[in-house]
C-alpha cells in the first residue's frame, strides 16, 4: 500500500531532529511559484501572471529546511491549501514543545482565510504587499 503522507512527515521530522532543543522562534516562509511546462502535461494551465503554462507549487520553508512541497495545477489561487498545510505542520510541532506562540509566518500569499487562521492560533505573521497582476 502506498503511503502518500510519508514524504510530508519526513520533511517535518528532519527539521525536528536537526534541533537538540526547541528553537526560541520558528519562522515559516510560505510561497507559491511557477514551475514552467514545456509539453502537454496533465493539469497544465496558462497562468496570466507568469505568462506561460505551468504548475503552481506551494512551498513552506523554515530557514534552510523544506517542510512542504505541494505540486498543484496553476488554475488555483496561490494560497490554496496553505491553511491545511500549516495545520498539518503545526500538529507535528506541538509534541516537541513548539506551540504556536513560538513561531511566526512570512506570508507571500496573504489571504483572509490564512490571516484569520494565524490570528485564531496566536501566530504572528508578516505580509508581502507587493503589487501583482493576479
Amino acid at each position: 500500500m502506498l503511503d502518500h503522507g510519508a514524504v510530508d512527515r519526513l520533511l517535518v521530522q528532519v527539521f525536528l531532529e536537526a534541533h537538540q532543543e526547541a528553537p526560541q522562534e520558528i519562522i515559516l516562509d510560505l510561497d507559491a511559484t511557477d514551475d514552467p511546462l514545456h509539453g502537454k502535461q496533465e493539469g497544465r494551465f496558462f497562468h496570466g501572471y507568469y505568462g506561460h503554462y505551468c504548475y503552481l507549487p506551494l512551498y513552506i520553508f523554515c530557514g534552510e529546511f523544506l517542510l512542504c512541497a505541494r505540486l498543484r495545477s496553476s488554475n488555483i489561487d496561490a494560497s490554496a491549501g496553505s491553511v491545511e498545510e500549516l495545520q498539518r505542520i503545526v500538529h507535528r510541532f506541538v509534541p516537541y514543545g513548539l506551540g504556536c506562540a513560538s513561531w511566526c509566518g512570512r506570508l507571500w500569499i496573504c489571504r483572509e482565510e490564512l490571516m484569520a487562521w494565524c490570528e485564531a492560533e496566536g501566530v504572528d505573521y508578516l505580509l508581502d504587499w507587493r503589487k501583482t497582476n493576479v
